[in-house]
């Protein structure tokens, strides 16, 4: 598996996805465009592509970020989902895979930093690559927006602060608003780079302090997400094969 990452900037790190990416041994590259690392070119030599979050959105312009061409990376994206490659979003990376085809983003009803059950729909409890996380789960929050939805997406999971938790796009692509790869060497980055969060905290019910952050023990979502990347894997290289012999 030739696995790529874009990663927008270094507090937005992949966390559990490189971890779980390094011990199965699969091939590993990136664009850390906050390093003006470029985009691939092109689709071929990506099996999957995994867009991290940032503090940026799918309307961002050049001119505000320079570091951040949201056009080039749904056009990469739009390649890679063309080409039957798998692709996961998270955050802004799942606002990005929705814009790509067709669907804005739009703000979230609530602003959710911390960890929070989300609650897999009935879509979700059908889905093989995700339906043994249900049907409930606590996993990392950390934004203010949300994905777009398409006539043919499936939401797989909601919160009680955002309607919009995972989205099937299609076959083997998903948008994760959620965040199952945070560790506690990633929150500490984010909390770092957060302005005000312990004042957001008395303000939002889905905000939580610094400290109640930095003591969660993130292994059970990851392993959760470890799971669910295996299982996609697993059909994605299944698919592969059998249009291959086909």
């Amino acid at each position: 598996m030739n696995i790529h990452f874009i990663q927008h900037e270094y507090f937005e790190a992949p966390g559990a996805y490189l971890n779980w990416a390094e011990q199965r041994g699969y091939s590993i590259s990136f664009s850390r465009v906050f390093e003006s690392q470029p985009l691939p070119d092109a689709a071929a030599a990506i099996d999957l592509l995994i867009i991290m979050g940032g503090p940026q959105s799918p309307d961002t312009t050049i001119f505000q970020c320079p570091h951040f061409d949201a056009e080039a990376e749904m056009k990469l994206i739009r390649k890679c989902i063309e080409a039957k490659k798998a692709v996961i979003g998270v955050c802004l990376g799942a606002q990005l895979i929705g814009q790509s085809m067709g669907a804005s983003y739009t703000h979230s009803p609530e602003k959710e930093i911390g960890n929070f059950l989300i609650t897999l729909t009935e879509a979700g409890m059908h889905d093989e690559n995700i339906n043994h996380i249900g049907p409930k789960l606590i996993v990392g929050h950390w934004h203010n927006d949300m994905p777009g939805i398409t006539p043919q997406c499936k939401i797989l999971a909601t919160s009680e602060g955002c309607p919009r938790q995972i989205i099937k796009y299609a076959d083997y692509v998903y948008g994760f608003q959620c965040h199952m790869e945070l560790t506690t060497d990633v929150v500490d980055l984010l909390i770092r780079n957060e302005d005000d969060l312990e004042k957001n905290s008395n303000k939002h019910p889905f905000v939580q302090t610094p400290e109640k952050i930095l003591q969660y023990d993130y292994s059970e979502m990851n392993a959760m997400l470890f799971e669910f990347l295996d299982k996609l894997v697993a059909s994605f290289q299944c698919n592969r094969e059998n249009t291959r012999v086909g």
